[in-house]
């Protein structure tokens, strides 16, 4: 057990987020998802849903602001502009972690080519369609406290 850090991100997926550069993308998907066929690196968090592990991550990992688009969500049946219930808990779980930034929704082959290239690939127990994320890992820049640095005195 850690301080401050989610019991959910077990040693293997917090080595993975360690490891990840700035930059670097972490998809985060449904059980449906073909995680092994697209994941280079897949971490399992069956039995959690998508939006638990996207509110523990998002809780250690920077979000990428030196570009305008760090956040992404797929889009069901390939509508960019459909929201589903699972896409408004996308935005209010990014928006308590990472103010201010936008979800960008990206529909079919767009979504799935960007989760070939990320880093790694989280498969989740989420059993809703379409409930899919990627986050692009970002800085933290020299001294700027993280919220939690308190823990590590």
């Amino acid at each position: 057990m850690l301080i401050g850090i989610p019991d959910l991100l077990g040693p293997e997926f917090l080595a993975t987020l360690r490891a990840m550069g700035h930059g670097d993308e972490l998809a985060i998907v449904d059980a449906n998802y073909p995680a092994v066929a697209h994941g280079h690196r897949v971490l399992r968090a069956d039995g959690h849903s998508l939006i638990d592990v996207i509110d523990a991550v998002l809780a250690v990992l920077p979000v990428d602001e030196a570009v305008p688009q760090a956040l992404f969500r797929a889009a069901p049946a390939g509508d960019a502009e459909a929201l589903d219930p699972v896409h408004v808990e996308i935005v209010a779980a990014c928006q308590r972690r990472a103010p201010g930034r936008e979800v960008v929704a990206l529909a079919g082959q767009d979504f799935y080519d960007r989760v070939r290239s990320a880093f790694a690939v989280v498969a989740t127990g989420e059993r809703r369609l379409y409930a899919n994320f990627i986050v692009r890992k970002g800085v933290i820049h020299p001294g700027r406290v993280p919220d939690n640095d308190h823990l590590l005195r």
